[in-house]
């Protein structure tokens, strides 16, 4: 088990740019095991280009990204093998193959890390309890098109948590989805939080799900994290920064005040 005082993830002068475009001049960043982390700011500021450079969708470009002490951006195939299935992510459309089952989707991470390991049986049990564990009991034998946009993301969230990880990744979770659905997805977060105790790091616009599912907050402006605190600092940030984004992307049936303060 990780040290709690220790951060499991750790972001050190993280740089990223596309060419003249600067995503990050200086990332600094500590996660902590067994909190969910919401990374916030605006559109473009590089949330989710975060995500992918911990397990190396993206190459940061300089900097130190350390997960249990190792580090990442120096990690060989065999380790940066193991650190995915260590560490699983939810795409922002949920990324499931229209040409598979939602069965075969969710086995479809189980077939790539441990490949004929697991047996036919294992393999189904696995897929089965990783639906149960998002409400989606007895749906293996259905198509991708057959589902709502919200069942999409519990499947594609199923197949994440398959592999048994120690750390979820998520990225806009609750985008596209009407006001039921995302307050269901966000029990998911908080539940699967208890019972796998997975370490979250959760990307969003949405104020309500940051506020409902964030043991502590970070945000990102103009290249660089300029606030982490805990939901209550948050709720009155004292940066004009962070209080414009946060009353800004409030929701509209929300009273911001109670939102910020209450």
């Amino acid at each position: 088990m990780a040290d709690p005082t220790e951060p499991l993830i750790r972001f050190a002068g993280v740089r990223k740019a596309f060419g003249p475009k600067v995503i990050y001049r200086r990332l600094d960043l500590d996660v902590f095991a067994g909190q969910t982390l919401v990374v916030m700011g605006g559109s473009g500021v590089g949330k989710s280009v975060l995500l992918k450079m911990l397990i190396r969708l993206l190459e940061a470009d300089g900097g130190s990204i350390r997960y249990r002490g190792d580090e990442v951006t120096m990690m060989s195939e065999r380790k940066l093998r193991e650190l995915r299935r260590n560490i699983a992510m939810l795409f922002q459309g949920g990324a499931l193959f229209d040409s598979l089952s939602v069965g075969d989707n969710v086995a479809y991470g189980l077939h790539e890390h441990y490949g004929k390991k697991l047996d036919r049986a294992s393999n189904e049990e696995r897929v089965a309890w990783a639906l149960s564990l998002v409400d989606l009991p007895g749906i293996e034998d259905m198509r991708p098109a057959e589902l709502s946009g919200g069942m999409k993301k519990r499947v594609a969230l199923a197949r994440a948590i398959a592999l048994h990880p120690e750390v979820v990744l998520y990225d806009e979770p609750t985008t596209g989805l009407d006001p039921i659905n995302a307050t269901r997805v966000n029990h998911l977060i908080n539940g699967l939080k208890r019972t796998l105790h997975v370490t979250s790091i959760v990307v969003t616009h949405d104020m309500s799900s940051a506020f409902a599912v964030g043991d502590r907050m970070a945000f990102v402006y103009q290249g660089e994290i300029i606030a982490v605190g805990d939901p209550e600092s948050f709720r009155s940030p004292t940066d004009p920064r962070v209080a414009d984004f946060i009353k800004g992307h409030a929701p509209e049936h929300e009273d911001v005040d109670t939102l910020l303060k209450a």
